[in-house]
């Protein structure tokens, strides 16, 4: 996700000229304090496969799943019809931006503060790539078993959050608000009611985690 680093400095009122960039609201200020923020050196990645983004009345659709005719094992009954999803490995975290990139250049030859406030309201979901063969709800919980962590349908990055970063003399601190999704990868298949196993779909899917601004600089 690129290199993180932290700075502080103390920039002269008199000596403060920022440019705002494009897309949001940007202030300066002249008396900078320390920030504990994750500055990158490049644009948040974009997620790894072409992924398609579940709408929010699907989440917790069950697919239907019907035995092959021509694979059904004589005499035998597994009952109800099982739709499985194991989790695999965990990978990043991914980040989704909602609404226009924050922009500040600073072209003095001291450090100066930026402020960034978000200025829309948006909500990010699950993408998920592959055949999934089981509800969105049901992989959320799956994940949650074996990584020990929490992760969303979906969350929302609101309207009016503010943070505030050291931007270094000639640099453009870029500042996006949206939301962290972690990828996972796995496996689904179902388990038919006359005992016959669909073969193994890998699913990768990008889910929320948290709320929070990406930083980079240029």
């Amino acid at each position: 996700m690129g290199i993180r680093m932290r700075r502080t400095a103390i920039a002269s009122s008199t000596a403060l000229l920022l440019c705002l960039g494009v897309g949001g609201t940007a202030n300066a200020d002249s008396n900078p304090t320390e920030n504990p923020v994750e500055i990158n050196t490049a644009p948040p990645q974009e997620p790894e496969e072409q992924v398609t983004d579940v709408p929010d009345d699907a989440v917790n659709d069950e697919p239907t799943g019907k035995p092959d005719p021509d694979a059904v094992p004589a005499g035998r009954d597994c009952g109800q019809t099982e739709f499985v999803y194991k989790p695999k490995s965990q990978g990043k975290q991914y980040h989704q931006g909602v609404g226009a990139t924050n922009a500040n250049y600073n072209g003095t030859s001291r450090t100066a503060k930026s402020t960034f406030t978000s200025e829309v309201t948006g909500e990010v979901g699950v993408s998920v790539s592959g055949d999934l063969q089981t509800s969105v709800n049901t992989m959320l919980m799956k994940i949650k078993a074996k990584f020990n962590v929490t992760v969303s349908a979906k969350l929302t990055a609101k309207l009016g959050n503010q943070i505030a970063v050291d931007t270094p003399p000639h640099k453009t601190t870029h500042a996006k608000y949206g939301v962290y999704r972690l990828k996972h990868t796995g496996v689904s298949y179902v388990i038919h009611t006359n005992c016959t196993v669909s073969p193994e779909k890998t699913v990768v899917s990008y889910s929320p985690y948290r709320v929070g601004w990406y930083l980079w600089e240029s």
